[in-house]
């Protein structure tokens, strides 16, 4: 990056799983409110995805391709956030990915262990990295892409809502770590929502796959006000997805179990005799 980006005055965010959906309108939000950005993704998308959020407004945008679930992605990220010289005042930990279908019988296990390593490792990994440049600068803005998934048992997407559970618990520890030090830690929690998710998590064939589903904007624009006010978490989209969040805290783990096994449960599942 340039000396001239270095030096500008306008704040900082950086933003993973940006090339689409949630993490790209979330880039989207912070350059209307005045920051330059740094986004990243794994594909190739993510080029056309900053010459689009250039006409945003006048922010800079920056962008790096990198796998996040792969350690050596991790750390080139951090390595281009370190070479622009600059604090980060806000980053949003967005990237993961889901796996649906019955675990024993329909789901791989390599891709399994890559959405650990995606939604779990990487995020403990470059929040760590992160923070510790917060701490320094004793201020910062942490936003955790949770889920309502992490808080129900997640029939047909196992290993995806168990990985959102940890990552939920993880921001709520970190938030009270960190409370005294300038830093605050949002968790965003969205319900089913129109992005390539479901396509992506072989979930087509579902209920959830193919309802409608809320706006990936609207989504954001919840998310990012909340991450502004230092709110701990929000449950983002429609009405529904809040009176359901709201209910959860409520229902037995069986009940919220047979709920997402509706939703969730492929067409082709396997039924023994």
């Amino acid at each position: 990056m340039s000396h001239a980006q270095s030096s500008s005055h306008r704040p900082f965010a950086v933003v993973t799983g940006a090339s689409s959906g949630i993490g790209f309108e979330l880039a989207r939000e912070f350059l209307q409110n005045g920051f330059d950005v740094l986004i990243t993704a794994e594909d190739t998308g993510i080029e056309a995805a900053a010459s689009r959020l250039r006409q945003v407004g006048s922010g800079r945008v920056e962008f790096i391709q990198a796998d996040l679930a792969l350690t050596e992605g991790v750390e080139a990220l951090y390595a281009r956030i370190q070479s622009a010289g600059r604090p980060i005042d806000a980053i949003a930990l967005n990237a993961g990915v889901g796996v649906g279908g019955d675990f024993t019988r329909q789901t791989s296990l390599a891709e399994e262990l890559r959405l650990i390593q995606l939604n779990v490792t990487s995020t403990v990994h470059l929040a760590k990295l992160v923070a510790k440049d917060m701490i320094r600068q004793k201020s910062g803005r942490i936003l955790f892409t949770s889920s309502i998934a992490s808080f129900l048992p997640s029939p047909f997407e196992a290993v995806y809502g168990a990985s959102k559970a940890f990552v939920q618990s993880f921001s709520e520890s970190l938030r009270n770590e960190l409370k005294d030090v300038g830093i605050t830690v949002t968790a965003l929690m969205p319900g089913p929502t129109e992005t390539n998710f479901f396509h992506r998590a072989g979930m087509d064939d579902t209920r959830v796959g193919r309802q409608e589903k809320d706006d990936p904007a609207r989504v954001a624009r919840q998310g990012f006000k909340a991450l502004m006010a230092g709110r701990e978490k929000v449950l983002a989209g429609s009405s529904k997805n809040k009176l359901f969040g709201l209910a959860g805290r409520f229902l037995p783990e069986r009940v919220k179990a047979a709920m997402h096994r509706r939703m969730s449960e492929p067409d082709s599942v396997p039924h023994d005799a």
